[in-house]
């Protein structure tokens, strides 16, 4: 009827005992806050099922965002969840508490609680290490305030910048998004809390990156691209949870697939988790997709692919669905299995333990670490696209004394935050409740970070619209100040409210409004200009790259946290180098489109198309205030198809100040049954240099990292040349060495190795003589 399920004999005789109806309520969350505000898709279509009380007759799987849904104080709320838990304990048939889920994607996402940068940020830092550190202190608060699962992190591969949900994501790499994502899941269940990976799988690769979208992406894409992060994050990171996408996939929606919930999830990785629903996604099998006659019919599809949990609410897993059993139209042992993973799910969070003696009185969400943490991260996060010289300010004499601060971003906090954050989520429909926590803007950081400056402040004009009557005055103040900041970008929101967030798709891939005119009227003045994009998503902005209109500087910040305005202030201070490298290449246009560095040969530019779809600026890049030089890379000769391989490469800071470089090791499968990409990250490792420094970095890279699905969609290494190089992008090839891969072609396995080792050997080379590159 069903495969077992792994379980202790607790909870075989706890399901023994249930009636039909106590497992359908284990099945299901419950939106206790739930109103009129959009924050989640097509929400007020759907509803709760019936008052609270009577929901909860027969106990309950999940609650849905007790915090994050209104702006509540933390303390207060937690008074109430622990009363509720008890009552549920205590006055329900099985005495079950329930499952408490937020989303903490940028932090957990409740007032007073502490935000991060986005995950666009983190795959522009290259440091997994940071965030999992970030993922521990959020699994901190959410366990402290009886919150269980977070629904995070977000391990789509970007595939087209139109997509808003961009600013969710990591990279344009899946071993990047892998790596970092799985370093997130490490932090937050080493917390306690669940991590829940998502979308699985497929969402990114929407057509023409519209929201929920067709995705036709073939099956050597999706297994060699868009499943890679996943299978890191299952295999490496022991998630617990993962949730489905809301795409379908060649005509079939996810969360209507055996074949990638149950058959690659748990038969070719061994998962042995929770997949939750996408909220409202196995109703969607029926009112969005049209795959099930009923709700009935879309919660047996549902839960025969492999879904077990109904989020938000009810909607299909409680009445339809019980009444499609009763009528023996579905069977029961689908219900079975689903219910023995949730309950092992909750003892293995301690909940069938718990006693909820005392909530806590009183709680920091946005402690001195957690503010250290959003700095730093911040700080890392920071692309310079191109400098001429201008930064940092004062580097080459004195600091500018007047700056005009220009741009609809320079005094907004809003605008350092991303879609997912409790400010743009929850508290853009309550204008009336403060933020809850410190978020200085980007002119209010410049203010402190060059106390003898003098800043003036225009506005010049808005993120959106066509009222071009402030960019006179923005050009006045330019014209009367040494240097001007001019701070653009985008206002993270959702369905509508904002240019980039989920339902944010855009045509276009130009700024905003009229952010640009504004950008170039100031460049004309003569004065020196420093861009600042403040953004979810990357731009098409080669006018301010190159050419008579380009400022003189150019940093991009990808919605950069609470922290993200001090940040800015101290890499243009120059009080911080920046180190921030692109995890998506730059745009040439929106008609350019889906691109991806990932790209064989004829999917690049070639003299057998004249429309050139080269990115402005390549995956990778990344400028700071020194120079580096990346000589002698070596590698092992030959290695066996599915052995290691060893390569090592020299690194020295060039220049006159301290710096921090992303070691970027790539590969090209010179020949292969299939095409390649003509470059394939295989590995990368941030080092700090001081002047003149210079260190040996050394990787040992298993040649999965080179594996593809052949012929007949098996997943091998095959033997033949492969090319290496480093360098500062995917572009440029400043050193390079080159490997044979040998033997038999090797069919990848469960037991095969998949992340790649590196270290850094100071000890054999230390500091070198300093010389201008």
């Amino acid at each position: 009827m069903t495969e077992p399920v792994p379980v202790s004999e607790r909870v075989r005789a706890l399901h023994a005992r249930m009636t039909l109806d106590e497992k359908l309520a284990q099945l299901v969350g419950y939106w206790v806050d739930k109103g009129d505000e959009l924050v989640a898709p097509m929400a007020g279509e759907m509803g709760n099922p019936g008052a609270y009380a009577d929901a909860t007759e027969h106990g309950i799987g999940q609650l849905t965002r007790v915090y994050g849904t209104r702006p509540v104080d933390p303390a207060a709320r937690a008074e109430w969840l622990w009363e509720e838990q008890r009552r549920l304990v205590r006055d329900t048939r099985l005495g079950i508490p329930a499952l408490v889920h937020e989303e903490c994607l940028t932090g957990l996402a409740a007032w007073k609680a502490a935000t991060f940068p986005t995950p666009l940020a983190w795959g522009a830092s290259f440091d997994p290490a940071l965030v999992e550190r970030m993922a521990g202190l959020i699994g901190g608060s959410m366990r402290e305030l009886g919150i269980h699962q977070g629904l995070a992190p977000v391990l789509d591969v970007i595939r087209d910048p139109r997509w808003g949900r961009v600013d969710e994501c990591i990279a344009e790499d899946p071993y990047v998004v892998g790596t970092i994502g799985t370093s997130y899941v490490k932090g937050l269940q080493g917390a306690g809390v669940h991590a829940t990976l998502k979308h699985f799988v497929g969402y990114s690769a929407s057509q023409s990156g519209r929201n929920h979208a067709p995705v036709h992406a073939g099956p050597r894409e999706v297994r060699d691209v868009l499943l890679q992060p996943f299978e890191l994050a299952v295999r490496e990171g022991g998630v617990r949870s993962v949730m489905n996408s809301y795409a379908e996939l060649d005509g079939v929606p996810m969360a209507a697939s055996p074949e990638y919930l149950t058959g690659v999830l748990r038969d070719e990785w061994g998962f042995d988790g929770v997949v939750v629903a996408d909220y409202f996604a196995v109703a969607f099998l029926h009112t969005t997709h049209a795959v099930a006659a009923d709700l009935g019919e879309a919660a047996e599809l549902a839960l025969t692919a492999g879904v077990d949990v109904e989020l938000p609410t009810g909607d299909a897993f409680l009445s339809p669905l019980a009444e499609r059993i009763r009528a023996g139209l579905a069977d029961e042992g689908l219900v079975d299995r689903a219910v023995l993973r949730v309950l092992a799910q909750k003892e293995e969070l301690g909940l069938l333990d718990e006693t909820f003696d005392a909530p806590p009185a009183a709680i920091d969400l946005d402690t001195a670490e957690h503010r250290e943490v959003a700095l730093r991260l911040a700080e890392e996060s920071l692309v310079l696209l191109t400098n001429d010289g201008l930064l940092p300010l004062g580097g080459a004499g004195a600091a500018p004394g007047r700056i005009a601060v220009i741009g609809p971003n320079a005094d907004s906090s809003e605008a350092l935050m991303g879609c997912y954050s409790f400010a743009n989520h929850v508290l853009a429909h309550h204008p009336e409740i403060p933020l809850g926590i410190e978020l200085p803007s980007v002119l209010a950081a410049l203010r402190e970070e060059l106390p003898g400056a003098s800043l003036t402040h225009v506005h010049g004009c808005e993120v959106e619209g066509d009222d071009e009557s402030g960019i006179a005055e923005a050009v006045a103040a330019a014209r009367g100040a040494e240097m001007a900041v001019v701070v653009v970008g985008d206002r993270a929101g959702l369905f509508g409210r904002g240019t980039v967030g989920e339902g944010n798709d855009v045509e276009s891939l130009e700024l905003p409004g009229v952010q640009r005119r504004l950008v170039e009227a100031v460049v004309a003045t003569g004065t020196p200009v420093v861009m600042v994009v403040l953004s979810g998503r990357p731009y098409a902005i080669d006018w301010a790259v190159s050419g008579p209109a380009a400022p003189a500087a150019v940093l991009q910040a990808f919605f950069p946290g609470e922290e993200g305005g001090r940040a800015i202030a101290a890499v243009l201070s120059g009080r911080v180098s920046p180190s921030g490298h692109l995890p998506v290449s730059l745009p040439r246009s929106a008609g350019a489109q889906p691109y991806s560095y990932l790209h064989p040969f004829l999917g690049g530019p070639n003299e057998i198309t004249s429309a050139d779809s080269t990115p402005v600026l390549p995956f990778g890049h990344g400028l700071t205030y020194t120079s580096f030089v990346r000589s002698e890379l070596t590698a092992d000769a030959e290695v066996a198809a599915g052995g290691t391989f060893e390569a090592s490469v020299r690194v020295a800071n060039t220049g006159d100040r301290a710096g921090t470089d992303v070691v970027q090791l790539y590969a090209h499968d010179v020949h292969a049954s299939v095409t390649r990409p003509v470059a394939q990250l295989l590995g990368y490792h941030r080092v700090d240099l001081q002047p003149g420094e210079e260190v040996v970095v050394r990787f040992s890279v298993p040649t999965t990292r080179l594996a593809f699905s052949g012929r007949d969609l098996r997943r091998i290494v095959e033997s033949g040349e492969v090319e290496l190089w480093v360098g500062p992008s995917c572009a440029e090839r400043e050193t390079t060495a080159s490997l044979t891969i040998t033997g038999p072609d090797h069919a990848i396995t469960a037991a095969d190795r998949l992340l790649v080792d590196s270290t850094v050997d100071r000890a054999t080379v230390g500091v070198a003589a300093a010389t201008a590159s």
